[in-house]
């Protein structure tokens, strides 16, 4: 399988000489095309700073990071804009959407970025909207919409520019349960039916069985992995429940 992410022998330190804190250990994974990862971890394991890391928004300390063998921790101005804008997808739990613009307008905006003609970007809204079930929104300001609706137009804006990986940041963390599955059920979309590549952190065993593996770390470093397999999710989120269980106290808050 085609390797999209190698994460290599990272390092991450925070303060300075008289007071570091090492919050990512030596990490080592990949990801391959079309794969679905879940990163899991008790409240200040590391996995937002991982998350922050491959994403561009913040810099390892040593270590390298590469997105289709290229090392990205070495990008820097133009070269690094261009990668952010168009290799990458985010999905925040704030969603980040721009109030002034509609969700139309929010979408087509990281296409209005790469100068895509408006014929070409109003085939793809729609096509994005329809897989999406967001056509009825397309129209409406975000304080119009539902907090499912907005990550959904959320999610439409991170995979419109057709990205090699899309980076997920809790993105069920301010939904509720219904809206959360139905998210979650478009991420096995995007992922089945797209092929699009996703790394997603969260602190939810329900939202990381979604996932084709999950990666447990703690204290910076990984903890263990597990792979779906053939599971029905159902059992997968049980091997989940397992993993926290074994880990004790430290991923009370996964749950």
């Amino acid at each position: 399988m085609e390797n999209i992410l190698r994460v290599d022998k990272i390092e991450k330190y925070y303060g300075n000489k008289s007071s570091l804190t090492k919050a990512i250990d030596n990490m080592s994974f990949e990801v391959n095309r079309g794969e679905f990862v879940a990163i899991m971890g008790a409240s200040g394991s590391g996995k937002s700073t991982l998350l922050n890391v491959i994403s561009t928004i913040d810099h390892v300390t040593s270590g390298h990071i590469y997105v289709l063998e290229e090392d990205i921790t070495k990008l820097r101005g133009n070269r690094l804009n261009k990668f952010r804008r168009e290799e990458l997808g985010f999905i925040f739990q704030d969603f980040n959407l721009l109030d002034t613009l509609t969700a139309y307008e929010n979408i087509a905006l990281a296409l209005s970025i790469q100068n895509i003609n408006a014929s070409e970007i109003d085939k793809r809204i729609q096509i994005v909207a329809n897989q999406l079930n967001i056509k009825d929104v397309l129209k409406k300001y975000p304080y119009q919409m539902s907090g499912g609706q907005k990550q959904r137009v959320a999610s439409a804006r991170a995979i419109i520019t057709n990205p090699k990986l899309v980076l997920a940041d809790e993105p069920t963390g301010a939904l509720d349960s219904k809206s959360s599955k139905m998210l979650l059920e478009r991420f096995n979309h995007l992922n089945h039916e797209l092929k699009a590549t996703i790394l997603m952190v969260t602190h939810d065993a329900f939202t990381a069985s979604y996932a084709s593996r999950v990666i447990f770390i703690k204290d910076g470093k990984m903890f263990h992995e597990i792979h779906r397999g053939n599971d029905s999710r159902k059992e997968f989120f049980d091997k989940i429940i397992d993993v926290v269980t074994l880990l004790g106290g430290d991923l009370n808050d996964a749950l």
